[in-house]
């Protein structure tokens, strides 16, 4: 009998053995690119292709192959985080039931349009495939001018999840759904759980996170599920989502200090539900949703601190264009906002944006947005302020068309009855994180009014998932299930990657004059390491590389002398490059350039800070080539002077611009021949909201004496400048600045002595580019 038993027990263990390891028969270890192609060549359902740990470099994968719902054929990696993807390569998946997993990409770039694709070619689509708990971090193109999409989704049925993605600063859409024929639309595509990280600005427009389809597709529907994602720092441009398709649906996503907006562009009937738009003091540019089009439904979402204005409004509700051609803006009609909440917001409604009768003369008759919004609702909102806000609601033009019920107002004690859309009261909030503030209950003035619209039954959770069987106005209606709630950034992106960078002391160097120990030490150092000059004079012969990011500072006013006699630049910016200058003096001859970036494969912005210093003697302060692109361009309290040229930022194609917030506080600029500031935009997209040039309390003296164009600060075609506080003497031009009055162009507090005039042009006539 016990003989019996052991064997049955053996037996069972073999048999539990077996059928544990039965999946690893499938299981194929591949080594390198060759092995991998022949792997695929053959897979069969249920096959496991297993990259092997370690840099793969240059591999151009066409993952082909058709396994089945029950037994895909997979392609992933030995270990999660450690097969590196590098150089030129790319993944594009074709045929039916496949899964990518587990792959890091970095270092490199693809030499296609895309780096995941789900279409091999023009004709291997794929469907019931899915891409998850990947990685793309800053794998982008050497030339930020070049268009590319990082993910291109076709075909049916396909999922990206629990995937991070950042870093993406070239030309064309972070990732992009494709609706180019009846196989794929109504696609039903899943994006779920991802993060999307750190987009940063580009400096024009096609910089999108997310889009689905263009104008041609928009008649389509898509189906497209976004949900459960994490979108921080999506800085591209002012459209972080761009939805141009039908019935696509936006759920549980938090867009984290991202400065712009989801919008619903061309697309219809798409919900948008239980979203948290979380903004800050930091910026004025962090935007909540836009509305175009048609039959939308916008409800229980969140909006903390978004302060963006007009294209970037907390909510934006477009004017359209009557009879709009298929790439304008059509007429907001049927849509309903209901159930949302917003705290401490800057003019959080927005009604008639874009509205441009004004410019009737300078556009052509099909760009005159004077369509406004109709037969709409907006019912049981709630908007709570601990500081006043002048101006809740800003009409640009009719919202007759809309119908206003129930909406509450706690406006901080100053009561807003313009308009009649608000019922003034005082709600009682708590605070229960550093940006989520939830109602008390009971409150009758937010439960006892609700309004119950058509299909309004149809609202059945509230912004937490909690049964609106109990209702109430705003996003949230049960106060104790707000308590609980905390945004757990471990539910997006591979659970085997971190975003969080660690925050490391910087290294100082102190550095003396002797054995070109200046170079050496820059060479030598970390991003955010400190280059402190011990010496009175520093003589450098060379062009510097600015590879990271780097500070020289001087407590002595060090000088320092450029001696290269060629035209070159004393600073020469690479990508990712930050360089930080503070009381110190730099000396030049009039051929050199203190900064310069590369002429070309500046694939990232570099950015500068200058302080406290004295530049003189150059032929240019800062000469930026059209493919380059500054983040930040910071003169303050410092001496520019007996330069030929200033600081010449000069994108010209596309509506583009390579410089995005550039601001001088506090300088001299003395005896600069030309080019004091050159800031040109050459046409303009108008959802496109920069440059952004600030200059304040600054002086300008005998400068421009070989300006051809008579212009001392040339900001053609440039959407934000600001002229505050500033003197200008002695300058022999026609025309301190030109500014484009239509726009956010404005001149306060100056004094014009002997200077010609600043000119406001309220309607600049510039080529539109979409």
């Amino acid at each position: 009998m016990k003989k019996t038993f052991y064997l049955l027990t053996v037996t069972f263990l073999l048999l539990s053995c077996n059928l544990a390891s039965k999946p690893e028969q499938n299981s194929l270890l591949v080594r390198n690119i060759d092995e991998l192609n022949n792997f695929i060549n053959k897979a069969a359902p249920g096959d496991v292709i297993v990259l092997a740990n370690g840099i793969w470099k240059d591999v151009q994968i066409e993952f082909y192959g058709n396994g089945s719902k029950n037994k895909p054929i997979t392609l992933k990696a030995e270990t999660p985080g450690k097969v590196f993807i590098e150089g030129t390569s790319f993944i594009h998946l074709g045929g039916n039931h496949l899964i990518v997993e587990g792959l890091y990409f970095r270092n490199g770039y693809s030499p296609s349009t895309s780096i995941i694709r789900f279409k091999i070619g023009d004709n291997k689509t794929a469907f019931n495939s899915r891409v998850t708990s990947c990685v793309i971090k800053n794998f982008t193109k050497p030339n930020r001018l070049t268009n590319d999409k990082w993910i291109e989704f076709y075909g049916k049925h396909n999922t990206l999840n629990h995937c991070y993605i950042s870093g993406k600063s070239n030309d064309g859409e972070t990732l992009r759904v494709f609706q180019d024929g009846n196989e794929h639309s109504s696609n039903h595509h899943q994006i779920v759980n991802n993060y999307f990280g750190p987009r940063p600005r580009k400096g024009g427009p096609r910089a999108e996170t997310i889009r689905f389809g263009d104008s041609k597709t928009s008649m389509s529907s898509g189906f497209v599920n976004v949900s459960n994602n994490y979108f921080e720092a999506c800085n591209g441009e002012v459209e972080i989502i761009s939805d141009k398709t039908n019935y696509n649906t936006f759920k549980n996503n938090i867009f984290y200090k991202s400065e712009g907006s989801l919008v619903l562009r061309h697309g219809n009937f798409t919900t948008v539900d239980s979203n948290i738009f979380i903004g800050g003091d930091d910026s004025n540019f962090y935007g909540g949703i836009r509305v175009v089009s048609s039959g939308h439904w916008i409800t229980n979402n969140y909006f903390y601190k978004i302060k963006g204005e007009e294209f970037r409004s907390p909510l934006a509700i477009m004017n359209g264009i009557p009879m709009s051609p298929l790439n304008r803006y059509k007429q907001v009609t049927d849509i309903v906002v209901a159930y949302n909440t917003w705290v401490d917001c800057k003019s959080p409604w927005q009604i008639g944006v874009g509205q441009n009768i004004k410019s009737m003369n300078v556009l052509p008759k099909y760009e005159i947005r004077s369509a406004p919004p109709i037969r709409s609702i907006i019912a049981n909102n709630l908007i709570f302020n601990h500081k006043s806000d002048d101006e809740p609601f800003v009409n640009h033009d009719n919202f007759e068309g809309i119908l206003f019920k129930n909406n509450v107002l706690d406006n901080s004690g100053k009561t807003f009855t313009k308009y009649g859309v608000f019922e003034n009261n005082t709600v009682k909030m708590k605070q229960i994180n550093s940006w989520l503030f939830a109602p008390e209950f009971p409150q009758p003035i937010l439960t006892d009014s609700i309004y119950f619209g058509y299909e309004f039954d149809k609202i059945k959770t509230d912004l937490l998932g909690v049964s609106r069987i109990q209702n109430s106005i705003g996003a949230i209606s049960n106060f104790d299930r707000a308590e609980k709630f905390v945004i757990n950034k471990n539910l997006y992106g591979p659970d085997w990657f971190s975003p969080e960078q660690r925050t490391i002391s910087p290294k100082i160097f102190k550095t003396s004059a002797k054995n070109n120990e200046l170079i050496q030490n820059i060479a030598e150092a970390n991003s955010g390491d400190i280059i402190e000059l011990t010496d009175n004079l520093y003589a450098i012969d060379n062009s510097i590389a600015i590879k990271k990011d780097i500070t020289i500072r001087s407590k002595n006013n060090a000088q320092i002398i450029f001696k290269n006699p060629q035209e070159t630049p004393l600073f020469e910016m690479h990508p990712y490059s930050f360089m930080h200058l503070d009381s110190v003096i730099l000396k030049g001859k009039n051929n050199q350039l203190v900064f310069k970036p590369l002429d070309k494969n500046m694939s990232a912005a570099y950015n500068i800070d200058v302080k406290n210093s004295t530049i003189e003697g150059f032929g240019y302060i800062l000469k930026a080539p059209k493919g380059s692109f500054t983040d930040i361009l910071k003169f303050e309290n410092s001496l520019i002077k007996h330069c030929n040229n200033g600081i010449v930022l000069a994108a010209e194609v596309k509506g583009d611009y390579n410089a995005e917030m550039v601001t001088i506080t506090n300088c001299k600029f003395e005896n600069v021949s030309n080019n004091v500031v050159n800031f040109f935009r050459g046409g303009y997209d108008e959802s496109t909201i920069g440059g952004i040039l600030s200059i304040n309390n600054s002086t300008f003296s005998n400068c421009g004496k070989f300006e051809e164009n008579g212009v001392l600060l040339k900001t053609k075609g440039i959407i934000n400048v600001d002229l505050t506080n500033n003197t200008f003497q002695n300058n022999p031009v026609k025309y301190v600045a030109v500014l484009w009055g239509a726009k956010n162009n404005i001149h306060k507090e100056n004094i014009l002595i002997n200077s010609g005039e600043i000119k406001v042009e309220e309607q600049q006539k510039l080529e539109i580019l979409y």
